[in-house]
């Protein structure tokens, strides 16, 4: 006797987004129709209804109550139905009336798609003409080879009528996700060996694919971009309470290809703001300890430069692994990591972050020679920037020592003279029983060698790896221990740098030779904002954490909207009343403040606006520096520029971009140009970072003399 196969049931992204938008009475009304259509997708109480005008036959709509439709794809044949939409009954319908949902036969994957019979007409006409002055953006790619980077093939003729990168996004909304990815590629000038590897589309044949296999063609990655296979009426409740929140169930198949691979060595993933860099990150330490290490006693470390990042990736990884995963995942800042294994192993010193120490390095300042004219800002970037990247204690090793990237040449007997300043600084240390960071961090890396295996991990996860030193990268590697499969995965974006100076991998034992990749596609910003942003680097050189240089080359958001508002006032209180109207603009239309984030330059300057604000009557939530963000507190959200990192929001409105605000009055009076240039970068950097928070709208303020970055930008 055959055994009866158990419904497959499977929700799409677009029904989450539907989901969202569906007002939260109905939402239980739905929640309820899916518990029961989970349960047994054939019951008779499901009333399937057929609609002659749909293009797509298989498609069916489902009664919610009187006013919602679900949409379904009910299979002829087969055990797999899915929920493709959901909405008021006519804008259901004319949802579905174009839509196809098909396994894509050269890819195998599912895809869902609009099938516009006039526009395919007129591009077949437009095609047809014969102009040499108007050449289509693909027209040297196969028919082949398009469907084998997803494009169906009655939407070939709309590829073929696109001459413009304004038109192919224009037909984003016809096209399958992964056909616009590979073409959003070949449009930024990749081959198309380098799209299939890039983007994971294309994949040979093995078999011949069957369009009618829709099990199958759900465990295709591309498919899993876009489809989850509900399996527990708690896991759908966990999705459907945060439907937005897409990231915990959806990957796209170049991000699941770096999460779900076994790697025989470190791998470094590079990616513009907003390509999903962390998401990987946080799914990569998932599948590490579910399906390599295994043991009980197996640890993942998880690491990245600040608390509040820390606080922010625990937050999310609690969002996808359970409590018995989360046991063996150690999220910490490196900088605390340091301090508690230090701690455990009766270490002697003190690791002081400046508040001590800066009596001792006056106090070795006054060995500097006066001959030699330096300022004294000279002698802090020698240290912080040759010293002790390179973990110089001897003058032998100093006067070896490279000054790559120092703008102030040295020669060998100067380097003698001010020698004198850092070994006096050191004695003054050691004498008072302190340490900084960088030397805590080489003093564990001495404990881990000397006591051998000593520490759980199998792995360490690195976020925000830009931000991290020499040193940092020595202590990681050495916390992973030796060479060996999937020991290190390290995440970073040159063009986020915002504390730290260059490092180099290889220069610190990690050797990612063959192992780097790179994201190129922005799932958050809409491409408006995206190109503001990147506006505000442009000239700058950024370096790809190897030695290498890093670009924006095929950096693209596949997301569209209104250009940031870019706005100078009179005065601060000008400046204030109109964001108190921006906000009460987003609120008329019925959108809540806590997906708001009005963004500072400095924790002083934050306050003065939360004041402002809550004398107008609106609400403010402070986004604190070491906990995560409580989404359940009502209000704007309010937090630095350093803050906000690694958060998202609807709307994010910068204030107060004034000149000497951005970049910050205080800069280093140095003589070296090649450190005030870098501290031009960072300043540049944290309004980057600051912008591409923004998934739908970004509003920049100043009062009197705006910052010189928003005439350049």
């Amino acid at each position: 006797m055959n055994a009866v196969k158990i419904p497959v049931v499977a929700i799409s992204s677009e029904f989450m987004n539907a989901f969202a938008a569906v007002p939260k009475k109905m939402q239980n009304k739905v929640l309820a129709f899916i518990t029961k259509f989970r349960a047994n997708p054939t019951a008779s109480s499901i009333n399937y209804e057929k609609n002659i005008q749909f293009k797509d036959q298989s498609l069916r709509s489902v009664r919610i109550d009187q006013t919602y439709r679900g949409i379904v794809k009910k299979p002829d044949t087969g055990n797999v139905y899915m929920l493709l939409w959901v909405d008021q009954h006519d804008k259901a319908y004319a949802w579905a009336k174009n839509k196809k949902c098909t396994i894509n036969p050269e890819t195998g994957s599912l895809q869902v798609y609009d099938v516009d019979d006039d526009k395919i007409q007129a591009a077949e006409q437009e095609s047809l003409k014969q102009d040499e002055n108007k050449k289509s953006l693909f027209a040297s790619i196969h028919d082949r080879h398009l469907m084998k980077l997803g494009v169906p093939q009655e939407l070939l003729p709309l590829v073929r009528a696109i001459y413009s990168e304004k038109d192919l996004d224009e037909a984003a909304g016809q096209l399958p996700l992964e056909a616009h990815d590979a073409l959003t590629g070949l449009a930024a000038g990749y081959t198309i060996d380098e799209i299939f590897n890039e983007y994971g589309s294309g994949t040979v044949k093995e078999k011949n694919v069957d369009t009618a296999d829709f099990e199958s063609a759900l465990e295709n990655p591309d498919s899993k971009s876009r489809f989850y296979v509900v399996e527990d009426d708690i896991a759908l409740q966990e999705i459907l309470d945060a439907p937005l929140e897409k990231w915990r169930v959806f990957l796209h198949p170049s991000q699941r290809k770096l999460v779900e691979r076994e790697w025989n060595g470190p791998v470094r993933v590079l990616g513009g703001a907003g390509t999903g860099k962390t998401v990987v990150a946080v799914h990569r330490a998932k599948y590490l300890v579910k399906n390599i290490f295994t043991g009980e006693n197996d640890k993942i470390l998880f690491t990245t430069f600040t608390r509040n990042l820390a606080a922010d990736i625990r937050e999310n990884l609690s969002k996808i692994c359970d409590s018995k995963l989360m046991r063996r995942i150690e999220v910490v800042n490196l900088d605390r990591w340091v301090s508690s294994f230090l701690r455990k192993n009766d270490y002697n010193f003190e690791i002081d972050y400046g508040r001590r120490t800066k009596d001792l390095w006056e106090k070795a300042m006054t060995l500097a020679p006066s001959e030699l004219g330096l300022p004294d800002s000279f002698y802090r970037e020698e240290w912080e920037r040759v010293i002790q990247p390179q973990g110089i204690s001897s003058f032998a090793e100093y006067l070896r020592a490279p000054r790559i990237g120092r703008g102030v040449s040295l020669s060998r007997p100067n380097r003698k003279k001010v020698w004198f300043v850092f070994e006096e600084y050191r004695v003054l240390l050691n004498e008072n029983r302190l340490r900084e960071a960088d030397d805590a961090m080489r003093d564990a890396c001495a404990i881990i060698k000397e006591k051998g295996d000593i520490l759980p991990y199998k792995s360490v996860v690195v976020d925000e790896a830009q931000d991290m030193g020499a040193q940092a990268f020595r202590l990681i590697r050495q916390i992973a221990g030796d060479d060996h499969a999937n020991d290190l995965f390290i995440v970073g974006d040159a063009h986020q740098r915002i504390y730290r100076h260059k490092v180099i991998l290889g220069q610190c034992g990690i050797k990612i030779i063959g192992r780097g990749r790179k994201l190129r596609v922005n799932y958050r910003t809409t491409e408006e904002n995206r190109r503001w942003a990147v506006s505000l680097l442009k000239g700058v050189q950024f370096d790809d954490l190897d030695g290498g240089k890093d670009d924006q080359n095929g950096y693209k958001s596949l997301l569209h909207g209104a250009m940031p508002e870019v706005k100078n006032l009179t005065s601060f209180q000008e400046e204030l009343c109109y964001i108190v109207e921006c906000l009460k603009a987003i609120e008329s239309k019925g959108d809540t403040l806590q997906q708001v984030c009005l963004v500072a330059r400095t924790h002083s300057l934050l306050k003065q606006y939360e004041g402002a604000l809550k004398s107008q009557g609106i609400d403010t939530c402070f986004i604190r520096p070491d906990e995560a963000e409580d989404v359940r507190k009502d209000g704007v959200r309010l937090a630095t520029m350093h803050r906000v990192k690694g958060l998202e929001f609807d709307r994010v409105i910068i204030a107060g971009v004034n000149e000497g605000v951005i970049p910050l009055n205080g800069a280093p009076d140095s003589c070296d140009k090649v450190v005030q240039k870098d501290y031009e970068t960072q300043e540049k950097a944290l309004l980057y970072v600051a912008a591409t928070r923004a998934k739908k709208m970004v509003v920049v303020t100043s009062f009197d003399t705006p910052s010189r970055f928003l005439c350049s930008g």
